[in-house]
């Protein structure tokens, strides 16, 4: 799956393949405009309600979309179902977002960690989910497939994407970051991981045949915010049913 650009006043990218064939709207807004970036992020230090209209922004660049729901997130395994969603919604403590609704948005904020989509076109459910290598280490991945399977869910039906986030070559960690992912660290103690093949594999392990990865890395490639390559604003993954 390829995300491409999508023309508007929101600089973002979105998964056509999946809007064409599923009816799921899946994305990732993007840096935008270098004296003007379109950052999301809810802690960092610009004004909050220049940061608040750009989040209304993107809710309204989506026909039809009544509301966003996001979470102060803490690198955990929580994913919270909704049902419903109006305006901008924000909670505390969840990385992960679930639903079987359409008219609203689940997002995630991110600026290297991986946003990962989750869909289930058959029984029409989606969770979008958040790791960083402590929330892929700790299970974040299989936490959002039993929140789908609570819902009538079936894994033989699932597909996940691994969005937009900071390639093996340029996320360099040590020796603990390896062995929280299950992995040999290198001979040195240092070295890259790929989180983004660490969490195809982990779909596969939990029994998804179709994984797909991003061709983008948010640190090399240009166009995104990497807490790595020293920006401090947000991009905000996205997901939602038609």
């Amino acid at each position: 799956m390829i995300e491409t650009a999508v023309v508007g006043p929101v600089p973002r990218s979105e998964l056509a393949g999946w809007r064409d064939e599923f009816g799921i709207l899946a994305g990732i807004t993007r840096r935008g405009e270098a004296d003007s970036p379109f950052d999301l992020g809810l802690g960092g230090t610009g004004p909050v309600g220049e940061v608040l209209d750009r989040w209304g922004a993107l809710r309204r660049a989506v026909p039809g979309c009544r509301g966003i729901v996001v979470s102060r997130q803490v690198h955990g395994t929580r994913v919270l179902w909704h049902d419903d969603a109006r305006g901008v919604v924000i909670h505390e403590g969840f990385d992960g977002h679930a639903t079987g609704s359409s008219g609203f948005l689940l997002a995630v904020s991110v600026a290297d960690c991986i946003p990962v989509y989750v869909i289930d076109p058959v029984r029409r459910v989606v969770a979008l989910l958040h790791a960083g290598w402590r929330g892929t280490s700790a299970g974040i991945l299989g936490a959002g497939l039993a929140e789908l399977a609570r819902r009538g869910s079936s894994v033989e039906n699932v597909l996940v994407h691994c969005g937009v986030g900071i390639c093996g070559s340029c996320y360099e960690v040590g020796s603990e970051v390896f062995a929280g992912c299950g992995l040999p660290a290198p001979a040195n103690g240092r070295g890259g991981l790929d989180l983004r093949a660490v969490l195809v594999e982990q779909a596969r392990a939990l029994g998804v045949d179709r994984v797909s990865t991003s061709q983008f890395c948010s640190k090399h490639d240009p166009g995104f915010f990497s807490h790595r390559g020293g920006s401090g604003g947000r991009m905000v993954g996205y997901l939602g049913l038609l």
